[in-house]
Parts: C-alpha cells; structure tokens; sequence
C-alpha cells in the first residue's frame, strides 16, 4: 500500500516508517522538510494521491495553547479535506491517553480537536491514545526540578516506550480502521516518583528526588489518573527498567 506518515521525520515517525517500508509498503514522509505541510497544505494533494493509509504523528511547533490549537485545528482540517479528495481508506491518528478528562489544559483542548475534526469527517478512522513516551523522563526530570531537588508527584504513571508505540501504530494502521478510540500503555504501572527514582538509581543525578501528593504533571494540577489508561488497552513489551539499560 502507499501509506503518507505526516509527521514522519520525528521520533515516532521515523520508526513507523521504517518498519512499514521493511514491510513493502511504499511510504510518503510528509513533513515541511519534504515540501509537504500538513498546516499550510503545502504538497498534501500530490502526497494523497493513491494513498489508502494516512498516519498522523504531526505535533505543533510548541505546546502553548494559541499554538497547538491554531495547528491542530488547521492541520486536521487540510489533512481531512485532501483524504477526502484523495478517497483514504483509512486515517490513524496518535493522540494522548487522559485527553478527554483535562480540556482546561489547552494542548490536550487541541489534541482533542484534533481528534474531532477525523472522527466528525466520514473518514474511516482509528484513534490511538498513548500514555507518556519512556523518551520524556528527562525532560520531566528538568521541567519539575529547581535549584535543590527534583520534585515529582505521586500521581499514577504507565509510561510507554517509543519503539512500542511505534510497533503498535505500525500494526494497527495495517488492520481495518476501528472507528473509535485505542488505547495503549507500557507494562508497568506505579507512581511516577518511582519511575524518576529508578532512572536516577541507574543514570545518577545530582539532585535528590523529592516526592511530593500534589498531582502535578509538568506546570498543571491533574487528576490522580490522568496519565493512565481508565480501561482496556495494547500493552507495549518493553519494561521502563530494561529501557533505561539500553
């Protein structure tokens, strides 16, 4: 099949490339470095044409809110307008697993537009939520530390490694669309201080970690279990402490 990866050049899409090409399938990376922009429509005609399968890994430039929602919405919109053109037999879409339970945060308000502009375009769609990538410990470790400790809450964390979401994103973009909404989440499930704790333990740091019950996540107060799948979902195979011995 010619499957379109927009977003194809990031860490996601250039392992869901890959294994589709592996595959035999003939893949279109459409992103603005190939001439294709999902937000101005630049290319997305030509890249669509014959396409059955469009995969939508497209993040905004930032994850203020103006930005992601300006993006998402314009985005989405070109994207269903050229599939509709182009007859796609199928659109998936990678979006975040609590999306739906946190709108007053605005880029979880954009992911769900996002979400929306699909599932409301008559187009066969699958929606895959993943909980936090393996790959953002770091940069929760820095957002969430100060001059003296690193401060993480307790909230309930399930994080999921790239190579295993991209795994599943491969295998359900080959299946029929579901036309409703996936989950998917790595194999451990804890309090997201544990996660930091075991990371530390194994890469050093030279803060001390300090736990705390505040239910924050990065700059916002959520819901315990924000962060977790509420049902059934795909379990990635990679452990978060087999990842951080890579």
């Amino acid at each position: 099949m010619k499957i379109v990866i927009v977003g194809g050049t990031g860490l996601i899409g250039t392992r869901v490339s890959e294994k589709l090409r592996v595959l035999g399938h003939q893949v279109v990376v459409a992103a603005p470095s190939t001439g294709i922009n999902a937000l101005t429509g630049e290319g997305l005609a030509e890249a669509m044409k014959d396409a059955e399968v469009v995969v939508d890994l497209s993040n905004s430039a930032s994850p203020e809110e103006d930005t992601a929602i300006n993006f998402f919405r314009a985005a989405g919109r070109n994207l269903a307008a050229a599939e509709i053109a182009a007859g796609v037999k199928h659109h998936l879409v990678l979006s975040i697993v609590g999306t739906d339970r946190a709108l007053y945060i605005g880029y979880l308000r954009a992911k769900k537009e996002q979400e929306d502009i699909i599932k409301e375009s008559g187009i066969p769609y699958t929606i895959i939520r993943a909980t936090q990538f393996h790959e953002h410990i770091t940069t929760l470790i820095a957002v969430q530390s100060d001059e003296e400790a690193i401060h993480i809450s307790t909230v309930d964390y399930q994080p999921i490694a790239a190579e295993d979401v991209a795994a599943l994103v491969t295998r359900l973009a080959l299946e029929a669309p579901k036309n409703t909404t996936v989950e998917i989440a790595g194999p451990d499930l804890a309090p997201m201080n544990e996660f930091v704790s075991q990371y530390l333990s194994v890469k050093g740091g030279e803060k001390p970690l300090v736990a705390n019950d505040e239910n924050k996540y990065m700059f916002f107060e959520i819901p315990k279990s924000l962060l977790v799948p509420q049902g059934d979902f795909y379990p990635g195979a990679i452990r978060f402490g087999d990842w951080i011995k890579e």
